[in-house]
């Protein structure tokens, strides 16, 4: 039905709800205006003041997006492949942050504005905050600082103190500036270790506790594989396999295994086989479609999978039996896999490696205890994993190597340290295995034309990759790029020259930030990024719900063999939606993630207020520009802070001195000086010291 009704739409002429049922000959609107609502959220369908509908792309006028709000009290809307539109104060008309509204745009000084004519979904409706007590009556201090608006107390908890943070309801707004709300949980003090992150991860809509209906269903979850369990799968306990993962990774969700055969490589991706115990229908399953996702804050995890799951009997712990789905792929010597099997199998992990461990070995040619048996099958692995790189990136993929930070907390949950995450040889060696199971896992159910779950990432937008070659040749490297020229051997090429660049790490995170996002879809177009046509999730079914569903539908298709009509439409209707959540949430995730860095790298900082470093402009605008630091703490310097008078020269990207003797670019090395940091505002200032940028 939506697929006609968006044909019959695409008219520049509205139609009435009448004109809507006779064409789709249908007397029951009750399902033609659910789609339609649905549409009208999403921004493709536009309700007139007349109750009429047409498509929104013949309303040149008006956009929908979702407002990102300022603690100055102004906004942007935030457009899917379009320019972000600024929103005065007075032209909000009850907006806050994160709605998803319909505006009308104009000009004003020559500039495009908008001003909010409908809410069409209010996406926060709980709020986190801080009690402050004033003439002894509780008041709340929003910490989203971007939420210009105050909300009035309605049940103050008898036992509430100052400094507890508080989740709260916003029941009612009273006007455009103020909310009714209903306190639900104290989460804790905002001195109590780990409250500080709790309180984002609220804010975040990510659920920190499971259901007593979860609670009860855990009991029947056994702590070891039982016999009735192993039936119809392939037994591989006495095959050398092992795991490779970070230090202190407790959820252990794939193992790998080598043989050399008739001059072929054999390799085997274990996957822990969560769907088995996390089943349709269940507290658990809905559990974790809700979450869809583990998030990792700082050194915090918060679970998709209660830890009896996670940490327990789905985990690949070393010297246990274990439930896995397995993918044994005959690879040669090009990195082409010419012969695979997928199958459900028991395993027994021989043992649990580190990547640092690893890394000696196939780096450094050094074996730590422990490790002698493995290591010619770790040497052959790299050789390998080597040989697929090769051929992941003749058939396009893009090595980004944009460097991350790693927060270090002390006992108390305060930052003492930020460092860079390495990714070494052994990090590179499991990413090329587990693509290339994801590809094989795709590639096989794509081509039973089944309805299935892919992770896709567009072609980049032309004007955007225009945009970022403008940029470069403004900054004058020697770079040979062609800016309408969005294959991806380009980008490639790209990337390449940037690291012979000190700029490189910036002008490659802003490179990526041009592309489009990768999401989950039941629509295949494939990943841009890696190169791959046909992709999908399948190798992190702990930490992923898109994984688990996968899972599921192997089961489903090839395990069990269902597939028939029913089974067919049956996922045809509940894959979109799978798809679109766990999309949602991961943004969520890394919103959040994002957030808890920014406040611990502020947090970090506090201590080192007055020090000098040197840094490099990652990023100019009108009021200032941003200075990364080695370890990856970036910090505003305010036009304001600078000596002189400095105006900005957008083409450029660039502050320009009034005198012309002295410009601020993307690129430039300056030495600064720390004048400012707040955890709770998550802020960080610079300020130049004269007489060092280049």
């Amino acid at each position: 039905m939506k697929d006609k009704l968006l044909d019959f739409l695409d008219a520049p002429k509205a139609k009435t709800i009448k004109e809507i049922k006779d064409y789709l000959n249908i007397k029951d609107e009750t399902e033609l205006l659910t789609i339609i609502n649905e549409q009208v959220k999403l921004g493709i369908i536009h309700e007139t003041s007349k109750k009429k509908y047409i498509l929104l792309k013949y309303c040149k006028s008006l956009k929908v997006g979702k407002i990102d709000a300022t603690k100055n009290g102004y906004a942007f809307l935030l457009v899917e492949n379009a320019e972000d539109v600024f929103i005065a104060k007075d032209n909000l008309n009850g907006a806050i942050d994160g709605d998803i509204v319909l505006i009308d745009t104009f000009r004003r000084d020559g500039k495009i504005e908008g001003k909010v004519l409908k809410i069409l979904d209010r996406s926060i409706n709980k709020v986190i905050g801080e009690i402050l007590y004033k003439n002894n009556i509780p008041t709340l201090i929003l910490d989203n600082k971007n939420l210009n608006f105050e909300v009035k107390l309605n049940n103050p908890f008898a036992n509430l103190v100052d400094g507890h943070k508080v989740l709260v309801t916003l029941d009612k707004q009273i006007d455009d500036r103020k909310f009714i709300g209903t306190i639900i949980k104290i989460i804790g003090h905002k001195n109590d270790p780990d409250i500080d992150i709790l309180s984002i991860a609220y804010n975040h809509n990510i659920e920190l506790e499971f259901s007593e209906e979860v609670q009860n269903e855990l009991k029947n979850i056994p702590d070891e594989v039982k016999s009735e369990d192993k039936i119809g799968r392939v037994d591989l306990t006495k095959e050398e396999i092992f795991t490779i993962d970070g230090d202190d990774t407790k959820d252990i969700d794939d193992a790998i295994s080598l043989k050399i055969i008739d001059g072929y490589y054999e390799l085997g991706v274990h996957i822990a086989d969560v769907s088995y115990y996390v089943r349709p229908n269940t507290a658990l399953y809905k559990a974790a479609y809700e979450r869809a996702t583990s998030n990792y804050l700082a050194d915090k995890v918060i679970p998709m999978l209660p830890h009896e799951l996670s940490n327990g009997i789905c985990s690949l712990n070393p010297n246990v039996e274990r439930l896995a789905i397995s993918v044994v792929m005959k690879i040669d010597n090009t990195g082409k896999v010419n012969e695979y099997d997928i199958f459900p199998s028991i395993i027994k992990s021989r043992k649990q490696m580190t990547y640092k461990c690893v890394n000696k070995i196939i780096m450094d040619n050094e074996v730590p205890n422990g490790y002698e048996e493995f290591k010619d099958t770790l040497l052959k692995m790299h050789e390998l994993s080597k040989i697929v790189r090769k051929r992941m990136l003749n058939n396009g993929y893009l090595e980004f190597n944009i460097p991350e930070a790693k927060i270090v907390q002390d006992e108390n949950g305060k930052c003492i340290d930020i460092i860079k995450r390495e990714q070494l040889e052994g990090e590179n060696l499991i990413e090329n295995f587990m693509i290339l199971a994801n590809e094989t896992v795709a590639t096989h159910i794509y081509n039973m034309d089944l309805p299935f779950i892919y992770r896709i990432h567009g072609t980049p937008k032309n004007e955007k990759i225009a945009d970022f070659t403008n940029l470069i040749k403004t900054m004058n490297l020697n770079l040979k790029i062609n800016g309408i020229d969005t294959s991806s051997k380009n980008m490639q090429n790209l990337l390449n020259d940037l690291k012979e660049y000190k700029e490189g790490p910036i002008l490659s995170s802003m490179l990526l930030r041009s592309m489009q996002k990768a999401i989950y879809s039941t629509t295949n177009i494939g990943h841009f990024g890696l190169g791959i046509h046909n992709y999908t999730h399948f190798t992190s079914p702990i930490r992923r719900f898109p994984d688990t569903t996968v899972h599921q539908l192997l089961r489903t298709y090839l395990f069990n063999k269902e597939i028939n009509n029913d089974t067919i439409k049956y996922y045809q209707n509940v894959l979109p939606e799978i798809a679109e959540h766990s999309s949602l949430k991961e943004q969520d995730a890394v919103d959040a993630e994002r957030e808890v860095t920014d406040m611990k790298m502020a947090e970090y900082m506090e201590s080192h207020i007055g020090e000098e470093y040197e840094g490099m402009i990652t990023t100019v605008t009108s009021f200032g520009f941003f200075v990364i630091l080695p370890n990856l703490v970036e910090g505003l310097v305010h036009i304001s802070s600078l000596n002189g008078y400095y105006n900005y020269v957008q083409d450029l990207l660039a502050l320009v001195s009034m005198d012309k003797k002295k410009i601020y670019k993307i690129g430039d090395t300056v030495r600064i000086k720390v004048v400012n940091a707040s955890k709770n505002d998550k802020i960080i200032d610079f300020e130049v010291i004269d007489g060092n940028n280049k």
